[in-house]
């Protein structure tokens, strides 16, 4: 991606983005850059993406960037600063007022705080499996996909929202922060990962009303079948005839207090993937709604993998 309208895309669907226009890649303030984005990446949350501004030099000037590198910090869609590298001053205290913003919005977000491989506080559903972490945080947003989902409901962003669900806060969301499946109860995402990763567990949260004379409430899911390494996401009468990398079936056992399923995978099939496409087959019930809150990819991630020219957090040099 390497266009202006992605780069809207960014500030307009996440709450803090942190731009770097750039065209040396060895400079100190490019290395303070790479340090920060891979520390506090979130997706849908903390969102960082840099710019080669000799290479697409339009949106160098659509930002008025007359020297490199620069930074601009978005809070909410709004600018809040845009600083120069070369004053280290400066820097130092956009970076400090930027984690501290980012600190705020988890607090005030009421999130129950778990520890994940970004570094900053997202809640979790269910606990960590020992030496393992959430690396949710290796999704590349831009390029995921999530067919028949309800426009009514929540966009695939809220999924990997590191607040908690607000099902589990009293519903006071101004806005629904779930999918719910559109036609039928199914539902086919497709994340691709911004470096290799080795996947151990999904955690799955799953909120739906409790109100047992509604037909129409949807359903936790049931069965799920899960794909690596695909290059693209897939049909969904091509997900129902293909083998799987593994199928999972959730009974209502599975669901603890907070709705979520601690999935464990075959972590051997699991080494080495670039992209996972989740298909819910169907739902536990008789309604043709499925409902998702939260996911979280629980794992080990490797190398960064080679990205556009307009990238997001942890992507390598170009």
């Amino acid at each position: 991606m390497s266009s202006s309208a992605g780069i809207k895309e960014l500030i307009r669907h996440s709450h803090l983005v942190f731009l770097l226009f750039f065209i040396d890649t060895s400079s100190p303030a490019y290395g303070v850059y790479e340090d920060i984005s891979n520390a506090l990446s979130v997706p849908n949350f903390i969102t960082f993406a840099k710019v080669n501004v000799m290479e697409h030099n339009e949106i160098g000037a659509e930002y008025q960037i007359t020297k490199t590198p620069t930074f601009i910090y978005f809070n909410n869609g709004k600018l809040v600063e845009k600083v120069h590298g070369d004053d280290p001053r400066q820097l130092s205290s956009l970076m400090k007022q930027f984690q501290a913003d980012a600190e705020k919005f988890i607090k005030e977000g009421g999130t129950k705080a778990s520890s994940s491989a970004s570094g900053v506080s997202v809640w979790l559903g269910a606990e960590l499996p020992r030496g393992y972490s959430d690396v949710s945080n290796q999704i590349e947003l831009q390029r995921s996909e999530l067919l028949n989902v309800d426009s009514e409901a929540g966009s695939l962003r809220v999924l990997f929202e590191p607040s908690k669900p607000s099902a589990l806060s009293g519903g006071k969301s101004t806005s629904k922060d779930w999918v719910e499946s559109d036609t039928d109860e199914q539902l086919m995402l497709f994340m691709p990962f911004q470096s290799m990763l080795k996947l151990h567990t999904l955690q799955i949260t799953s909120l739906p009303p409790q109100d047992d004379d509604d037909d129409e409430a949807p359903m936790r899911p049931r069965k799920i079948k899960l794909f690596s390494n695909k290059p693209h996401n897939l049909g969904f009468d091509e997900a129902e005839d293909m083998a799987a990398t593994q199928t999972i079936e959730l009974s209502e056992k599975d669901w603890n207090a907070e709705g979520t399923a601690n999935v464990p995978l075959r972590y051997v099939k699991f080494q080495n993937v670039t992209s996972l496409v989740m298909f819910i087959v169907d739902g536990d019930g008789d309604s043709e709604k499925v409902r998702l809150d939260r996911l979280r990819l629980i794992g080990e991630a490797g190398e960064k993998r080679e990205m556009g020219k307009l990238e997001k957090i942890g992507d390598g040099p170009e």
